[in-house]
């Protein structure tokens, strides 16, 4: 990254917080602190406001905005392909607001840009998943989300009879090929990830919640009860397979004698039984006992039925 780019992304990265130090951003561009010193002072000679306070670092004068940029070919194709995968991936008022992004964006670049544009448009593209029944699951919880809506909902949980449940929506995330609802769950005082297409008779109460900053959005394991590690064994050359279906407990995958070991970690055995049984005899089950006995009842009842 050459200066001019360098104090550009300087500015971007001091517009983007409230304070920051000389220490942080020399670790975020890779260069010494005396050179974000003389930066910072190559920018104020520039005329833009850097403030500088001792013991809180940088920050730019409130109310100072940069002038409109100009995009390069590449960041332009990435937004235009953002703005083509949302609009495919959510619902009309999303898709809508998507088309209009793309649209000005292509109307502001240059001409000869444009064209350049296009035709990188033409031979990239992202095609987003096929959301078929999870769509209307998608906007209405969105908005619940947006909202800040208490929703109630029957949970349909691998292995266990439907239940019900009314939590607060945080979050909708979309990971190994299914949309996951992240919320918290004031009957059990904390956090749960719900798989969208398990959810059935989702309603959006007129309660509304104050989101506490502690609780989290991520997936997270080991709050969620996920206790149970489960050992796999691949023959060698699985690698190119588990990287395109891998399963959504999916936590590492070693070399080992012979192969490959998966380790997952569950909540149940019944979790990853349907995608271990997919792997046919390509699979072994190392550990726990209850999987492996899972997996020979399931294969007897196929067998029973021939």
């Amino acid at each position: 990254m050459n200066r001019t780019d360098r104090l550009l992304a300087v500015v971007l990265e001091l517009q983007g917080r409230e304070w920051t130090t000389a220490a942080a951003l020399a670790r975020q561009f890779g260069i010494s602190e005396r050179t974000v010193y003389r930066d910072v002072l190559a920018l104020n000679e520039a005329g833009v406001p850097v403030l500088s306070v001792p013991g809180r670092g940088y920050s730019l004068m409130p109310g100072y905005f940069l002038p409109p940029l100009h995009l390069s070919v590449p960041e332009a194709v990435m937004l235009s392909l953002g703005a083509e995968a949302v609009s495919a991936a959510f619902d009309a008022e999303y898709r809508a607001a998507a088309q209009s992004a793309q649209k000005k964006l292509t109307a502001a670049l240059p001409d000869g840009r444009r064209g350049e544009v296009e035709d990188l448009r033409g031979r990239l593209r992202v095609v987003p998943p096929d959301e078929g029944a999870d769509a209307e699951l998608l906007r209405v919880l969105r908005g619940a989300v947006l909202g800040g809506r208490v929703v109630g909902f029957t949970y349909h949980k691998p292995g266990g009879d439907p239940g019900g449940r009314q939590v607060f929506p945080l979050s909708l995330v979309y990971l190994h090929g299914a949309w996951l609802l992240g919320a918290y769950d004031p009957a059990r005082s904390d956090r749960r990830t719900f798989r969208l297409s398990r959810i059935e008779h989702l309603t959006v109460e007129a309660t509304t919640f104050d989101r506490d900053p502690a609780w989290r959005t991520g997936p997270e394991p080991d709050r969620e009860g996920r206790n149970v590690t489960v050992r796999l064994q691949f023959p060698a050359g699985s690698e190119r397979a588990l990287r395109e279906r891998p399963s959504f407990f999916q936590h590492a995958v070693t070399p080992a004698r012979g192969g490959l070991e998966v380790t997952l970690r569950v909540r149940d055995g019944r979790d990853v039984l349907a995608w271990v049984l997919s792997w046919g005899a390509d699979v072994r089950v190392l550990e726990p006992d209850g999987l492996r006995e899972l997996v020979q009842a399931e294969a007897r009842g196929m067998l029973a039925g021939s």
